[in-house]
């Protein structure tokens, strides 16, 4: 359960983060201090398997739409992508997923508006990036070295994704219910964004993949009460010197025919996390309460 006094024992035990400085999030060459201006991602899927049907897009003039919309509600970046996650999807190979989404880039870069890449295959990012694309969300760890160097050599920030293996559909992860959050998690990436700056990336931000890996849990109820123990345990990573990035959850099974307000609730806990990058489906209702959230922030003069 979620109340003040769970709140306030994290807050004892684990305080001294709450504060700790982040560097700033650069987007296409504009610098966001997330602590102020969080940074909302939007989602344009271009795999026919992606569950959220509202992201879900048949081709490139469908995904300059949808992009164009999202920009308008308040998105930030827009992150395409063109494989989707789940068990059951298609696997798709990197010269089609490049052939998808390089047109998209470019009409979406042409239109103003700025663009993230999710991917991890190498040729896919190289070719995204060459056509414009200014951040990479790397949902993978199984070619760093590649990858890290494209994004020095074409000044694109990072989403450092850790997913818990090489890829999404080719997981690792052993963490169980039981385990700290964040321990283990602190460690990979603190080697990781040591080798990614050491190729030349100069802005980052980290994932802790709460959408991935869940071989080990019973029930989408233990799904979902980790999920929310990682956002609210976000501001621990803040030790890493870097922006916390997070796709928000959904918890079909806690919100069934409702499944579309289930972002704006997880969108509170992140707040509290202090997340600085936001990856929805929601753009409109994920930037009203945050903007909610911050009007609301007590005074401290006022006691």
């Amino acid at each position: 359960m979620i109340d003040l006094r769970s709140l306030a024992a994290l807050v004892d035990r684990y305080g001294d983060d709450l504060d700790l400085p982040v560097a700033t999030f650069d987007i296409g060459g504009t610098a966001y201090d997330t602590d102020t201006t969080p940074v909302l991602m939007g989602i344009v899927n271009l795999s026919q398997d992606s569950w959220y049907r509202e992201s879900v897009v048949p081709d490139a003039p469908g995904a300059l739409r949808l992009g164009r919309v999202l920009a308008a509600q308040g998105a930030h970046v827009v992150d395409v992508g063109a494989e989707s996650v789940q068990d059951h999807a298609e696997r798709v190979g990197a010269e089609r997923q490049a052939d998808q989404l390089v047109p998209v880039v470019e009409d979406l870069v042409a239109a103003g508006v700025p663009v993230s890449v999710e991917s991890y295959h190498p040729s896919v990012v190289e070719a995204c990036l060459k056509a414009g694309a200014a951040v990479l969300n790397l949902t993978g760890s199984g070619a760093d070295e590649e990858m890290f160097d494209l994004a020095g050599r074409y000044s694109a920030s990072v989403v450092m994704c850790d997913v818990g293996g090489e890829n999404p559909r080719e997981l690792e992860r052993t963490d169980g219910p039981d385990a700290d959050p964040m321990g283990a998690a602190l460690d990979r990436f603190a080697a990781r964004i040591e080798h990614a700056r050491s190729l030349g990336v100069r802005s980052l931000a980290v994932d802790p993949g709460v959408g991935f890996g869940f071989a080990w849990s019973p029930t989408y109820a233990d799904r979902a009460r980790y999920q929310a123990a990682v956002l609210l345990q976000t501001f621990r990573l803040r030790r890493l010197g870097v922006p916390v990035c997070h796709a928000l959850p959904a918890a079909m099974n806690h919100f069934r025919e409702e499944v579309t307000t289930a972002e704006g609730f997880f969108a509170v806990l992140a707040s509290l996390g202090r997340t600085g990058v936001v990856r929805t489906h929601e753009i409109s209702r994920v930037r009203a309460v945050l903007a909610a959230l911050g009007d609301f922030s007590p005074d401290p003069d006022q006691g």
